[in-house]
């Protein structure tokens, strides 16, 4: 069922590609409100022809990532070993494969890659919730997750400046379009979690229309759609041209591969 939606969403999306280059239609940049905004820039997603792909606009430039907020969820209290993984779903979690790639440049140095610096992830479930805490409200009624760990992550990244993690495509909650929260630390620093330890804070932001299709599918639609947009979330309102990440579809997994490069401050 999930290949077959799959390759729906594959024609769907090269569908919209076509259509324009025949109009000459331009994306243009999404988002509502729901956490704070710290800082960003302007920015743009486009489709990619024949691998269902949006990716950002490139400045060329050599500049840090927008810095956001890590609330509402950071759960900080439990970044331990325990979380040293490439897979986050724990095995508990259902959703439509997503492989992340990120890589982390050094703004002090070139943007060279940016080695053995520690990246921590974290986002919601396919129906809005995190781990790690109670009292969350959502389309299930409230949930409590204390205690819970899932779709948590940390990895340093090895000579390529990279870090890999096997996740679920996320699902979304009133106030804030789709995002996965990063924080970027000094390897020194790493045991001191907060975003005040980080070198970077920042969130990853989705392709809209490759959101819009996978909340379609069975695995999602009881959720329904997501209608808020770029343009009224709090936290990307400003832009998301150097968040906006490259999601493409994987038939070997039936999901998605996700990759963003992200500028940090050595």
């Amino acid at each position: 069922m999930i290949i077959t939606e799959m390759k729906i969403i594959m024609e769907q999306t090269r569908a919209k590609f076509i259509k324009s280059l025949l109009v000459g239609a331009t994306s243009v940049p999404l988002v509502l409100e729901a956490c704070k905004k710290d800082s960003g820039g302007a920015g743009s997603s486009s489709g990619t022809s024949g691998s269902s792909s949006s990716s950002s606009s490139s400045s060329g430039s050599c500049t840090v990532t927008n810095s956001e907020t890590d609330g509402p969820y950071p759960l900080y209290t439990s970044r331990g070993s325990s979380l040293v993984r490439t897979d986050i779903t724990e095995s508990t979690q259902t959703g439509i494969p997503l492989s992340i790639t990120l890589t982390i440049l050094n703004t002090h140095n070139s943007c060279a890659a940016f080695s053995g610096v520690v990246v921590d992830i974290w986002h919601c479930n396919k129906d809005g919730y995190y781990s790690g805490y109670a009292n969350q409200s959502g389309y299930l009624g409230t949930k409590d997750y204390t205690g819970e760990t899932w779709l948590r992550g940390r990895q340093t990244t090895d000579s390529n400046g990279q870090v890999k993690f096997t996740s679920i495509y996320p699902g979304w909650y009133v106030g804030r379009m789709t995002h996965i929260h990063v924080q970027v630390y000094i390897a020194a620093n790493s045991s001191n979690e907060g975003s005040s330890n980080s070198i970077l804070t920042t969130q990853i932001a989705f392709p809209d229309d490759i959101t819009q299709a996978v909340y379609k599918t069975s695995l999602y639609s009881a959720h329904g759609e997501n209608t808020l947009t770029f343009a009224t979330d709090n936290v990307f309102s400003d832009g998301t041209a150097n968040e906006m990440s490259t999601v493409t579809a994987n038939s070997s997994t039936g999901g998605y591969d996700l990759s963003l490069s992200i500028y940090a401050a050595g």
